[in-house]
């Protein structure tokens, strides 16, 4: 029987009620097929930061290396400047433990309603694979003059061929193994590469060639398609069912996420995963703290629950992660009125024990 040592962070705001929803989840499927999960809590957040000051120490990080995956709450206190905990929790853990994709689902389930006119289920199923570790992100630039008339600032974007190469390897893989055709769902896997080759001809020149170099010689079954990141977000709302699996640099996909994010629901439903194939993990729901709903019992532990979700799947429980998904897909059809907090119907327990009850059957 498979063991599995998972480190729990549940952070700020509604982030450990949440993810005591999918905790609740995971235990019931590990019980039904077969597999241990030891759980170790972290205290990581803003009341840790307000009482030492600290906020992702050096010994934690050391710590959460010792685990098979990080299943992450929420990360954002009222009381602390934004950007202190986001940077020294998140960046930091991404950063330290070289989690370098961000993978993030844009699924439609049935009964939640989207923006998008006559779009659903069916036309919003798509993947996006995100470079996590490099771009604008990684901090290379600076001020001149600062304060000055004439200051200046310079944020360069940089990528490295191991970045981009080990980044599209990844990217390759998934839609192998997930793409649509894999999933029954199309004639073909295709994976599409988001850039903007025609303004930035040197990162984006980089990433096309390694991509089709990538392609031809490694999965040449694989479809290659590209599109502009312009392009993208524009057909993101008016033909989503064109998409399979998107693979684009760190800032183009903090954007394009988001986006994807808010046709599939919103937040309450989106999740994400933070990923080192050959390391430690960590996987959260996208939506934030909450802050003004703490304790009340009445946020949506649904992101939260995918986030799991996820996590079981890269862990390699694959039958368990679809049964939960078809327990969400259950929940959110016949029985929640709507995602958004004090609206579902049901308390933040009771969420968690709709999906837990379906996958115990």
């Amino acid at each position: 029987m498979a063991t599995y040592k998972i480190a729990v962070i549940g952070g700020d705001g509604t982030g450990p009620e949440v993810t005591v929803e999918a905790i609740k989840v995971m235990d019931a499927a590990a019980d039904k097929f077969g597999f241990k999960v030891d759980k170790t809590e972290f205290d990581f957040g803003g009341e840790r930061y307000k009482r030492t000051g600290e906020t992702l120490p050096d010994s934690g990080v050391e710590e959460l290396r010792k685990f098979d995956a990080i299943l992450l709450g929420a990360i954002g206190h009222p009381d602390v400047k934004p950007g202190i905990l986001e940077k020294g929790i998140l960046l930091s853990a991404r950063f330290e433990l070289d989690q370098y994709i961000n993978l993030r689902p844009v699924r439609l389930y049935p009964g939640v309603e989207t923006p998008l006119k006559d779009k659903g289920p069916e036309e919003i199923d798509y993947v996006v694979v995100r470079e996590n570790t490099g771009d604008l992100y990684t901090g290379a630039g600076g001020f001149t003059l600062k304060g000055t008339p004439h200051e200046t600032a310079i944020q360069t974007a940089m990528y490295t061929r191991f970045q981009v190469d080990r980044c599209l390897k990844y990217a390759f893989e998934y839609a192998r193994k997930y793409g649509k055709k894999a999933r029954g769902k199309g004639k073909e896997n295709t994976l599409g590469l988001v850039g903007k080759t025609n303004v930035l001809t040197f990162v984006y020149d980089l990433w096309e060639r390694a991509f089709h170099e990538m392609g031809q010689n490694e999965y040449p079954e694989i479809r290659r398609d590209y599109y502009h990141v312009d392009a993208t977000c524009m057909w993101m709302i008016k033909n989503p069912e064109w998409f399979d699996v998107l693979v684009t640099g760190n800032m183009f996909g903090d954007i394009i996420t988001d986006l994807g994010a808010i046709t599939q629901g919103g937040m309450g439903i989106a999740a994400g995963g933070n990923i080192n194939p050959e390391g430690v993990s960590m996987f959260e729901p996208i939506g934030g703290s909450a802050p003004k709903y703490t304790g009340q019992g009445v946020i949506n532990p649904l992101a939260a629950i995918c986030a799991m979700q996820m996590m079981l799947q890269t862990l390699g429980e694959e039958t368990a992660a679809e049964k939960i998904e078809e327990a969400v897909k259950t929940v959110t059809a016949t029985k929640l009125k709507s995602l958004a907090a004090g609206r579902m119907g049901y308390s933040t327990s009771q969420v968690g024990d709709l999906v837990a009850d379906l996958v115990a059957q």
